[in-house]
């Protein structure tokens, strides 16, 4: 696990919650995170469209140097991580003309973004007596089924046209950007314990 995985699995949740945080604080009149999408925070009629855009291209960018740096898992895993972080920039570089219009490219972009981040942990666990905590089994299967249980309620609110769709949101996405984190510090601690003899 080489230390530039480890920097971007930590950026990437640094930059999406302090994207969606200051982007937020910028809305003239103020900005409702439980009832209002990330995505509007990028729209063509954000106060600053740009704070939001470039902090998702750069949580993006950290998926995919998270996936090449992350070598204890599943080369599949690793390749779905990558295209959620891929699926994430090409989300931002699409942004919605307005807080309340669609925008076709950006819906395919986020539905692809959203699913593979949710799904990577089920396709990139690794059996064996040396593999990470957060690479074995039952704790990639739990980590996916909790994943697709928060998009589940996200998809849900959004159709619904809910009033917490931001929130679930939020929610869901924190928890995407976490995960591989998560994983990473598993790894890299399963990595210094072998090199102290202890694994």
């Amino acid at each position: 696990m080489p230390w530039w995985g480890v920097v971007s699995s930590t950026a990437a949740p640094v930059l999406l919650i302090g994207g969606w945080t200051v982007a937020a604080n910028a809305q003239p009149g103020g900005f409702d995170p439980v009832a209002e999408t990330i995505s509007a925070l990028a729209a063509g009629d954000a106060a600053d469209p740009g704070l939001m855009t470039w902090a998702l291209v750069g949580v993006g960018g950290c998926h995919v140097a998270t996936a090449l740096a992350l070598r204890p898992a599943r080369l599949a895993g690793r390749a779905v991580l990558a295209t959620g972080g891929a699926a994430t920039a090409i989300v931002a570089l699409n942004p919605l003309p307005s807080g309340t219009s669609g925008s076709l490219p950006h819906l395919i972009a986020a539905t692809v973004a959203l699913t593979a981040l949710a799904t990577w942990p089920l396709v990139g666990w690794q059996h064996g007596r040396r593999v990470p905590v957060g690479l074995r089994p039952p704790v990639s299967t739990g980590a996916g089924v909790a994943l697709l249980i928060l998009l589940g309620w996200f998809l849900a609110e959004l159709v619904a046209e809910g009033d917490r769709v931001g929130g679930a949101e939020r929610v869901a996405s924190a928890a995407q950007a976490m995960w591989p984190l998560i994983v990473v510090l598993t790894s890299r601690n399963r990595a210094d314990r072998r090199c102290d003899g202890h694994g």
